[in-house]
């Protein structure tokens, strides 16, 4: 709408402001098209233009404004100065409305005349039409004549042949044969002598007729090429009509204005009264201030009295003050000599006793020093003792992840049992310096050599943390498309610092980020998993990725489940992501691990929970809980009940609705359900989603089933990876800075601004950021419009982002053409990891006007680079973002802006007091930029809380096994 007002506000312009000439199209290219539109055409010549081309300014001005000033004349001298400025200014805009009315006119008399030649030249084509037509005709019917004439010449010709055949086998003269065949043809053919000169003549004028046929041929053309051009000129004087009419609604409408002016001329003889009331008003007015003044000023002296009487008292209060501190420290120094002789009676009777106590502390002193040596003796041992089990810290993560892969490839390729793998796993968890200690051995010794050093080290000591293995589709950064990549990457690290041991198994894309991958190998060895009735192989690489071991899974299946180009969007993604599922439950089977804690997320890997009870809990990968998260419950994976058989599962025994029968489709399996029925724990991503999909407008159809589980569902907000996003530490900024030096935020706006393109001519000019993906989860209609509001309150926007909607990625290119180079706004429809950096750490304002948002990380990324985020108060975002003028909320939890409404009006309201507090109050917002910098939103409270999750899963799993 706004872009549609913007265009009719140019498009009057370009009436008012452009000549007649300038608006005029070419005659050339105007040509008649059907004689069913001269009827119309010809009826608006008939119509009787308004006259008005000779028409002048000054005879309109002559015309109108005497009689104006003659029937707005004022009498009273008070309100004739008042009057006559207002007289003024509508006839200024009497006078340009008559100049519209003017050019208005020309413009119709002119097109008016256009289409007059257009008629003509019409007449003129359509009369060259009606000949060419007759000339068609007649050589349409000169080349039927020629083609019978062609067809009975050849068969004369055929005939003549016959028969000089039959004369060369007969041997008889050619005269008498010829004199037959006449005698023979003469009744049908009497008109017709055979010779070859008529057959000659035939001939050439046979060649003639075609010739005449090409060039007719020829001519066809050009007349349908003439014809093309008359359908275009039809085309142009249909444009013709339609800008007539515009022109003639617009005229109405100045004449309405007209007439609304001429009335309000009417009105001004009412003003005078009023005028001349409001004068005298004035005028007492006038008095009041001038005697105001006198009291005021009387008052202020009065004043400046009353502040030297009330500094001179002052000066005498503060000489009494220093008189009575005088007094009271004269007397407390006299108590203090009294104490101070007391003192020193004390302290000689104690030296008398302490020369008895230093004898004997001094023999205490030789005893305990003998003691302590002992004691000295015995922790050197505990120590030495301690140093083999005691964590090792001077080894990064990748190192014990590293070590961790070679011990499970060994077991893989049946190098290792099954116990001795996990006994050395253990002392990998445990960071053993005696396994670290046998690596650095083994570096220069072949593998058995190294196996069997290994080996040596084994014990039964029992780790104290636990055993978590993530199942999914994505972790950052290696194969990141939303949040999850994210989440599985930041909670395994989180957890892997408090001492739990942490793997992750990840299908091996074709599109991944392989440069962000350490060491990449593939195991001498191949896990087969059953699909579609018969067992496949899967190849098994092993890499580190920021410290954490992981496996990828590679299928070799004829549909290349994984080599497609991109992670999702194929036509068989349940296909794809049930196959994998199965092959990591495999993987795990086949290593022989026995984790604690099997964490799948996301519909994707959401048949990991009944694939682990129904199929692999009998086969002896039992030891588990598992644990399933939900990103998203828009997306939840329905797919035709048959097609779950392909896994392996049981469709009779899980198309059910207490298990995974979709709610409202009885013929569908949903994913997302079966995995909420069986798993042992159930989170989502905030608090405040977890509130929405129990309800009917959040839940997308999972509502009851959520309810019905609400014991084991919980919502964990998200945390960020403070390392990845740290403006300290950066390399992607221009320059690093911090809460306490903010002076590299304003660099890196300049910084950002010259890349852009953007005016750098105002440095206080606020910039608002927004980095997102263009759905309509997210408020795409409000991020359009808070474009065009940043515009209007002075502002500058960045947008990056792209669309997998096709109309929504059109619409956004269209806004980013229009915006193409304008000082202000920019819009970048990709995804750049880089520029992401420093939108974040130049932005002012961060946009985040979502229609539901799970968790959200933008707004925790943004608030870490001291950018203040405006949001809607919806899942995540409500329970991150807290307004800076809601007094309900503490103030130190204060950290942006927030709305409710998804509506234009709540955009509003949160980007007109975010830009309004940092133009007028920048002291205020420094505080606010240093205070939202200052919140901890790493992994650290999430994974505590998850960890309690796991912990207490476990510890009831145990109990009810020691019971049974």
């Amino acid at each position: 709408m706004r872009q549609r007002s913007f265009g009719s506000q140019q498009k009057r312009q370009h009436v008012k402001k452009g000549s007649p000439d300038q608006q005029r199209p070419n005659d050339a290219d105007l040509v008649p098209t059907s004689d069913g539109d001269s009827e119309s055409e010809s009826s608006l010549i008939d119509r009787e233009p308004i006259d008005v081309e000779h028409t002048e300014e000054q005879n309109l001005g002559s015309v109108f404004v005497p009689e104006l000033k003659e029937s707005l004349v004022l009498n009273c001298d008070g309100g004739e100065e008042l009057s006559t400025s207002q007289l003024d200014n509508l006839i200024s805009m009497i006078r340009n409305a008559e100049k519209n009315i003017l050019l208005l006119n020309e413009a119709r008399v002119q097109a008016l005349e256009d289409l007059h030649k257009i008629l003509q030249e019409k007449e003129a084509l359509q009369g060259e039409i009606n000949a060419l037509e007759m000339r068609l005709a007649e050589t349409d019917a000169r080349i039927r004549v020629a083609a019978q004439e062609k067809i009975h010449v050849e068969l004369l010709e055929d005939q003549l042949q016959k028969l000089q055949h039959e004369l060369t086998h007969r041997g008889v003269s050619e005269h008498s044969e010829l004199d037959v065949f006449a005698n023979q043809n003469e009744p049908a053919n009497e008109d017709l002598v055979l010779n070859n000169s008529e057959i000659h003549s035939f001939s050439k004028e046979l060649d003639s007729l075609k010739t005449e046929n090409l060039s007719l041929k020829n001519d066809i053309k050009v007349l349908k090429a003439e014809l093309n051009s008359v359908k275009d000129a039809d085309e142009r004087v249909v444009m013709l009509e339609m800008e007539r009419s515009s022109l003639e609604s617009s005229l109405k409408e100045l004449e309405s204005k007209l007439s609304i002016s001429q009335e309000d001329v009417a009105k001004l003889s009412t003003l005078k009264v009023e005028c001349k009331d409001l004068y005298e008003k004035v005028e007492n007015l006038q008095g009041l201030l001038a005697k105001a003044t006198k009291q005021a000023d009387q008052a202020i002296s009065v004043l400046q009295q009353n502040q030297e009487l009330r500094k001179k008292v002052d000066k005498l209060e503060e000489s009494l003050d220093e008189a009575n501190i005088y007094k009271l420290s004269s007397e407390k120094m006299q108590q203090y000599n009294e104490l101070m002789q007391q003192k020193m009676k004390l302290l000689e009777e104690r030296l008398q006793r302490s020369d008895e106590e230093i004898h004997s502390y001094v023999q205490l002193y030789q005893e305990s020093v003998k003691e302590f040596q002992d004691t000295l003796h015995s922790l050197k041992e505990e120590s030495k003792k301690r140093a083999v089990h005691e964590p090792v810290d001077d080894m990064p993560w990748e190192f014990w992840s590293r070590l961790l892969l070679i011990i499970d490839g060994w077991l893989l390729e049946k190098k290792l049992s099954t116990s001795e793998a996990k006994l050395l796993r253990e002392m990998v968890w445990k960071r053993n310096g005696r396994i670290r200690d046998a690596y650095m051995e083994c570096k220069e010794k072949n593998e058995h050599e190294a196996i069997s050093t290994f080996l040596k080290l084994t014990s039964s000591s029992i780790s104290s943390g636990l055993h978590v293995i993530h199942i999914a589709a994505e972790m950052a950064p290696v194969a990141k498309v939303g949040g999850l990549g994210d989440v599985v990457a930041g909670l395994g690290k989180a957890l892997q610092k408090k001492g739990h041991l942490v793997e992750i198994v990840l299908p091996k894309y074709d599109c991944m980020q392989y440069d962000r991958i350490d060491d990449l190998r593939a195991l001498d060895v191949v896990v087969e998993s059953y699909f579609d009735g018969r067992l496949f192989k899967n190849k098994v690489w092993v890499s580190t990725i920021e410290g954490l071991p992981v496996y990828f899974i590679e299928p070799h299946h004829p549909d290349k489940f994984f080599w497609r180009g991109q992670f999702y969007g194929e036509h068989d993604d349940f296909r794809r992501f049930s196959f994998f599922s199965r092959a990591a439950l495999e993987l795990l089977l086949q290593a022989g691990k026995q984790p604690d804690i099997i964490h799948c997320h996301d519909w994707q890997t959401a048949f990991v929970a009944p694939l682990y009870w129904d199929l692999y809990v009998p086969k002896g990968l039992n030891s588990a809980r598992v644990c399933f998260t939900c990103h998203n419950f828009e997306y939840q994976g329905t797919a035709p009940a048959k097609e779950l058989a392909s896994c392996g599962l049981d469709v009779q025994q899980l198309n059910r609705p207490d298990r995974m029968q979709d709610n409202s489709a009885h013929d569908r399996i949903n994913p997302l359900k079966g995995a909420i029925v069986f798993s042992n724990i159930v989170t989502t991503v905030s608090p405040s989603y977890a509130q929405e999909v129990r309800t009917s407008e959040g839940g997308q159809g999972l509502h009851s089933t959520l309810n019905f589980h609400s014991k084991k569902f919980v919502g964990i907000l998200n945390g960020i990876d403070t390392d990845a996003w740290n403006p300290a530490t950066d390399t992607f900024l221009k320059v690093q800075y911090n809460a306490n030096d903010l002076q590299g935020k304003a660099e890196n706006k300049e910084s950002i601004r010259k890349h852009l393109g953007l005016s750098s001519a105002d440095a206080r000019k606020p910039l608002v950021g927004c980095i997102t993906r263009l759905v309509p989860q997210k408020g795409v209609h409000l991020i359009r419009h808070a474009i065009y509001r940043t515009l209007e309150l002075g502002g500058q926007f960045i947008l990056l982002g792209s669309s997998p909607v096709p109309h929504i990625q059109r619409e956004f290119e269209g806004i980013a053409n229009h915006f193409q180079n304008h000082d202000h706004i920019r819009l970048i429809l990709k995804y750049d990891e880089s520029i992401s950096h420093s939108i974040y750490a130049a932005s002012d304002i961060f946009i985040i006007p979502s229609i539901f948002e799970p968790c959200g990380l933008t707004q925790m990324i943004a608030m870490r680079y001291g950018t203040i985020p405006v949001a809607r108060k919806t899942g995540g975002l409500n329970d991150s973002v807290f307004d800076v003028d809601d007094d309900t909320i503490p103030l130190q939890f204060r950290n942006g802006y927030t709305f409710l409404n998804p509506d234009e009006q709540g955009v509003n309201s949160g980007l007109e007091r975010a830009i309004s507090r940092y133009r007028n109050n920048p002291e205020s917002w420094h505080e606010l930029v240093q205070k939202v910098m200052s919140i901890d939103w790493s992994w650290e409270f999430s994974a505590s809380q998850y960890e309690d999750l796991y912990a207490k899963s476990v510890a009831r799993a145990r109990a009810a096994a020691s019971r049974a």
